[in-house]
């Protein structure tokens, strides 16, 4: 035990209660804070008040010679920030140091897509006679068919899927909630899975869920066996590329742009609270503008 862990449990049930932080968010945070907390105590610091910029200018150094990236630096200030702004706000310390420093510029990669041909071979791997399969089948349309991330499919209840109007209801990032609509092959896949597959499921079990998707054992299925079910279905398809579920929701996204999708539509529909973040899209469709340009127009090439 630290000398701020009295600071430090503060700040983590804020995260949890007031904010709503997932485990996974509150769960970098914490690594974040032991790292800055384990700086201080080699430094002989005892106090959050006894920090300076100085300080945290030598905290960042330290970061560096450990040759961590940019966005690992990135991310530990920006847990500083939000940690101090929390002291200031409860009166626990009466400087911030962290207030001025700047976060490292780094460069966004353009996230990576899979061309229409690429998720053909995926959707043929599944066996639809199989309770397996059709869950497998039901989880990849719905991925691609409606974007979601991979913790708000692994949410999903029997109760957020209404098929009158072909919408999801998905808990979000930060307890936001929205509807995402789903169309004819995501609802063949759904309906066809919960009618056959997920009772036949669902009898290995004793206990009683409305999770949709579930593992072999008739139980909830985890994100991280979201993760392995794709990895197999790659592999059955003999594919050389990695597929995670990130990669469908960005697929989702670049494909509507592709076809027309205005960007405002696209950011409701991903559940992004700033336009910035589905901005990152506009990169790869830029991209294929010019080669339909490049195609198609007459003078365009010699």
């Amino acid at each position: 035990m630290n000398n701020f862990t009295y600071e430090n449990n503060l700040f983590i049930e804020y995260l949890q209660i007031e904010k709503n932080a997932s485990p996974y968010t509150v769960k970098y945070y914490q690594n974040d804070l032991e790292t800055f907390f384990s700086f201080l105590t080699s430094e002989g610091i005892d106090h959050l008040d006894n920090v300076d910029q100085r300080i945290v200018r030598t905290f960042l150094t330290s970061l560096y010679n450990r040759q961590l990236g940019r966005r690992s630096v990135s991310r530990k200030i920006s847990t500083l920030k939000s940690f101090y702004k929390f002291l200031e706000r409860e009166s626990l310390v009466t400087t911030n140091p962290i207030m001025h420093v700047t976060l490292p510029k780094t460069n966004k990669p353009i996230p990576g897509f899979l061309y229409k041909e690429e998720l053909e071979k995926l959707f043929e791997v599944s066996d639809s006679t199989d309770p397996l399969g059709q869950r497998d089948q039901a989880i990849l349309e719905t991925l691609y068919g409606t974007g979601i991330r991979v913790s708000e499919c692994q949410g999903l209840q029997l109760d957020d899927i209404d098929f009158s109007i072909g919408t999801l209801f998905v808990k979000g990032k930060g307890g936001k909630e929205r509807y995402v609509p789903f169309g004819s092959f995501a609802e063949n896949a759904l309906n066809n899975y919960i009618i056959e597959g997920r009772s036949e499921l669902l009898k290995k079990s004793k206990q009683q869920t409305d999770s949709v998707f579930l593992n072999a054992r008739g139980t909830p299925l985890t994100a991280r066996g979201i993760r392995m079910i794709l990895n197999k279905m790659v592999e059955k398809a003999a594919m050389t590329i990695h597929v995670h579920p990130h990669k469908l929701r960005h697929t989702f996204a670049t494909h509507l742009l592709n076809e027309g999708a205005d960007l405002r539509s696209v950011q409701e529909l991903l559940g992004h609270e700033n336009l910035s973040s589905t901005q990152i899209y506009t990169h790869v469709t830029k991209d294929h503008l010019r080669n339909v340009y490049m195609n198609s127009h007459p003078r365009a090439n010699k």
